[in-house]
């Protein structure tokens, strides 16, 4: 699941085998998790012509259906942000696999539009922690230098699970209908519950030497004396804060454009067969995975080149891949061949990828350890918007238009403006000792 070679490079060269070993297996359950957690959401996006025709909903319905979850689950953020950094990730997220679990199973006993915008509610509830709880768990267990390539391999099953699901939903939902399919997705999550209880530890209770968890915060910096909303009010206070919000903004959109109407892009757009669909839609969506480690892997060289800091290894990539990525939007839309299409469609996702795995780094390595949820947090609310709204816009300028292209280009616009943010508004670290300004 993850790679021990390319992990190592994350490695202290003196840290002991014990800590070694729970490194990887924290990052390793993180992924596992990941992946459940975007099945459970792609569901959606794969069962989406067989859940319209059942339902009877419009394209704009079905806009609205694919982006509740983005809303509730943006809702959340903060608090949820405030509860990882309070409680710990090990209970704010074994409490959260569990609702999300329960809510992916009720979306497959469902029989209106309220019902499901219910259950996609829950979903995204129960799923608010996944993210920035991960990442508060690479910045326990990771130095500060070396956190970017672990939270890149972890934020990969943002990614992978996207390129794996179309085929297997697919498969599952074509032998036993959208509905059990939910059903088994949902399960699965039970399970990873089970073994993120049972396996994970925070460093302090597992048992690792003193001298490994000093080494991980040496570079830290000093933390927010009181941990809770206060921290959140602190941090609104630094433009770093506003630009990594809004900056994320677009990097989710261009993201939730492809994990919510590709399929349907593919079926509508491309006249593919629903089987076909989700074979394609795999191509660009594995590209995304390869990005995603991609991120972390150049945030990572970069460090070792020297003459840049650890903020400044994250926003490089972030801003070319948003370039890259609102680029190859808007090309993708406008080409005739279907081959030429999947492959800008991939190049789009590869970069949108790398600029979301080196966004989750960013906020890792930029403010307080004891804060790095609550920044994650508010980055994520802006995703969230990003999110909800790509589906939702999405179908009402199909619906208006009868075409795709509005839809793409407007995401590449977004991609360039986001850019900008981020080379703006993101050049000061955040810290206890300097004033924001």
């Amino acid at each position: 699941m993850t790679s021990p070679n390319i992990l190592s490079d994350a490695e202290p060269a003196n840290a002991s085998d014990r800590t070694r070993r729970m490194r990887k297996l924290a990052v390793a359950l993180l992924v596992l998790a990941g992946c459940v957690n975007y099945f459970d959401r792609a569901a959606v996006a794969v069962g989406n012509p067989e859940i319209r025709a059942e339902l009877g909903l419009s394209y704009s319905e079905m806009g609205l259906l694919l982006s509740a979850f983005a809303w509730s689950y943006g809702l959340a953020q903060i608090p949820a942000g405030v509860l990882v950094d309070r409680y710990g990730p090990r209970r704010a997220l074994g409490v959260g696999m569990v609702l999300w679990s329960f809510a992916q199973i009720a979306g497959g006993l469902v029989h209106s539009l309220h019902q499901f915008l219910a259950a996609r509610i829950a979903l995204g509830l129960g799923e608010s922690p996944m993210y920035i709880g991960g990442t508060r768990v690479c910045a326990d267990w990771f130095p500060l230098k070396r956190r970017a390539l672990p939270i890149a391999i972890f934020n990969s099953s943002s990614a992978l699970a996207p390129a794996l699901a179309p085929p297997i939903l697919t498969m599952l939902m074509l032998a036993h209908g959208w509905r059990v399919m939910f059903i088994i997705a949902g399960l699965a999550g039970f399970v990873v519950a089970a073994l993120w209880a049972i396996y994970y530890r925070a460093p302090n209770d597992a048992g690792i030497p003193a001298a490994d968890i000093e080494e991980i915060h040496r570079d830290d910096g000093a933390a927010i004396p009181h941990v809770g909303w206060t921290q959140v009010l602190w941090l609104l206070r630094f433009p770093t804060t506003w630009g990594m919000f809004l900056g994320f903004f677009g990097v989710v959109y261009v993201s939730w454009l492809y994990a919510t109407w590709l399929p349907g892009y593919l079926e509508i757009a491309r006249h593919q067969s629903i089987a076909n669909a989700g074979i394609w839609s795999a191509i660009p969506l594995a590209a995304g995975f390869v990005g995603a480690v991609a991120g972390g892997v150049i945030s990572d060289r970069l460090g070792r080149l020297g003459g840049i800091d650890a903020a400044g290894t994250c926003r490089l990539p972030i801003i070319v891949g948003l370039v890259l990525a609102g680029i190859a939007t808007i090309a993708a839309v406008y080409v005739e061949n279907l081959w030429t299409a999947i492959a800008l469609m991939s190049l789009g996702l590869f970069a949108a990828n790398v600029a979301s795995s080196c966004g989750w780094a960013l906020a890792a390595v930029i403010a307080p350890v004891n804060a790095v949820a609550s920044l994650e947090a508010i980055q994520n609310v802006g995703g969230s918007v990003g999110g909800s709204l790509a589906p939702l816009v999405s179908g009402i300028l199909l619906q208006h238009s009868g075409s795709f292209v509005p839809a793409f280009v407007l995401a590449g616009a977004i991609a360039f403006a986001c850019a900008a943010i981020y080379w703006l508004m993101t050049q000061r670290r955040i810290t206890v000792s300097i004033s924001p300004q």
